[in-house]
């Protein structure tokens, strides 16, 4: 299945590789430099009006994007200082011919150089710094986040990786410009919290070569799966719409009343929540367009899965970890249907992932937080990566939750959610995702794209909503993200 491009995250070695065959096809470095500090300049500009800018320049390829960028904005009227981490002697290539272009005084890279500045540009390091930053560049990016300047960052912060987001010495920008597509740490925390606003300038680096480079790692959008967003169709029914079936819990009912709303709200024609028959009264009495299905012994449950009507599953909220909920797992797997795992469904093979992992052998979606990622794989190394390592073992597709939720397939194709504001940290939201996910499944949606839908519809239902936000109004938010999204098309 082909990703679309337009949203895609290049890694460092991604973006060397989409320079290097940009160069091959005739532009040189210099171009893409002087493209580069350019485009930070205008958006300097475009930000704030003119005044003393000190900008911070390393030895590298970054540093010669400041060195553009200061003469840029000294030809427009700015008070421009260039400070230097190193000598000018030391820089070569594109660097140093942009550097000899520069008229003005080169002043050592030390914290007293901040003096009578109001803003600060970070051209210090790139995306590829793979250490700790040290010496002058930590202390003096550091005295300028304690003077509260405004720092804008060329790539990423220096000290954050580009790859993963973390941040090895890395202070806060208000604002950062990198180039042709966006890196996976402008995303993934904690880098995404020290990039401020993020603009992607166009150097003259042609998509074409994303061909080439065949990434596999995409930014949430509606782009890449609205196509395959079920529709309403004449002469549809309510059975041709897909039929959900929910485990129910109890005595913790409300999760699995929320993630059946959900599901119905994301479209399923059908949706029954199977409970045990003392929580009959209680499901039926909070819920009417939700079917309950009441289970007297637990082989009632396999007689259910056999019906061939039910097109997807979900178990997890409010089931409780114990053995009622992993035999359910287990049988719900065996069918070869779309299922989704949440919650206590996850934690309940907490001693045994292998026996999980080995259950999967049909579509299958794992919504896990941290916590419950924990339970079952492997925690080290960084968001993506860990997610990924998750998948190909377990051969499902991954939910890794957070306010940068990773989603991940078994072939490796990873989407990095951006769309998710802080009103979802409130009991139940998790819920409403999982039903959200088995709502799309049930209409037959693609595992991987259902649970990216899934992940920004939920994002974009909440800041619906604002402030206040409690999870059971998020599936009511649900018909005003897809009017809004059928109307774009």
């Amino acid at each position: 299945m082909e990703m679309n491009f337009q949203t895609a995250l290049l890694d460092v070695r991604q973006m060397g590789e989409a320079d290097r065959l940009t160069v091959a096809s005739g532009k040189t470095v210099i171009e893409l430099m002087e493209n580069a500090g350019s485009a930070v300049a205008h958006e300097i500009e475009k930000h704030w009006s003119a005044r003393p800018v000190i900008v911070l320049c390393g030895p590298g390829n970054n540093g010669g994007d400041g060195f553009v960028t200061a003469r840029h904005l000294s030809a427009k009227g700015w008070s421009v200082r260039v400070a230097l981490l190193g000598s000018l002697d030391r820089l070569t290539g594109a660097a140093r011919h942009h550097a000899d272009l520069w008229r003005g005084e080169v002043l050592q890279l030390v914290p007293d150089a901040l003096d009578g500045a109001e803003l600060v540009v970070d051209a210090i390091f790139g995306a590829g710094l793979s250490r700790a930053l040290e010496g002058s560049a930590l202390e003096t990016l550091a005295a300028a986040s304690g003077r509260k300047l405004p720092i804008i960052a060329i790539d990423v912060p220096s000290g954050l990786l580009g790859d993963t987001g973390d941040a090895l010495g890395a202070v806060a920008s208000v604002l950062t410009v990198t180039f042709f597509r966006k890196k996976p740490g402008h995303l993934l925390l904690p880098g995404r919290l020290l990039c401020g606003e993020v603009v992607v300038a166009d150097i003259g680096i042609p998509s074409s070569v994303l061909e080439q480079i065949s990434p596999n790692t995409f930014e949430n959008d509606p782009c890449l799966w609205i196509g395959n967003l079920p529709r309403l169709q004449d002469g549809c029914n309510k059975y041709s719409r897909g039929h959900a079936l929910i485990s129910g819990g109890y005595p913790m009912t409300g999760a699995a009343r929320m993630a059946a709303r959900a599901a119905a709200r994301a479209g399923a024609g059908l949706t029954t929540i199977a409970v045990s028959s003392v929580a009959l009264p209680v499901y039926a009495a909070a819920l009417t367009s939700i079917m309950v299905q009441p289970l007297a012994v637990p082989e009632d449950f396999e007689c259910l899965l056999d019906d061939i009507h039910y097109k997807a599953f979900l178990i997890g909220p409010g089931a409780g970890a114990g053995e009622e909920t992993r035999a359910r797992v287990l049988a719900m797997l065996a069918t070869g249907r779309s299922t989704v795992l949440d919650a206590d469904a996850l934690t309940t093979f907490a001693d045994d992932p292998l026996t999980l992992d080995q259950a999967i052998t049909g579509p299958c979606v794992l919504t896990p937080h941290d916590g419950e990622f924990h339970r079952l794989f492997d925690p080290s190394g960084d968001k993506l990566t860990r997610t990924r390592v998750a998948a190909r073992r377990s051969g499902a597709i991954i939910i890794l939750k957070g306010s940068d939720t990773v989603i991940t397939a078994p072939d490796g194709r990873s989407v990095i959610n951006s769309n998710a504001p802080p009103t979802l940290a409130t009991a139940g939201s998790g819920d409403v995702l999982s039903g959200i996910v088995l709502g799309l499944l049930a209409q037959g949606m693609e595992p991987f794209l259902a649970a990216s839908a899934a992940v920004w519809l939920h994002g974009a239902a909440a800041t619906e909503f604002g402030p206040g936000l409690l999870a059971e109004d998020l599936p009511d938010l649900l018909p005003v993200v897809f009017r809004r999204l059928y109307e774009q098309k």
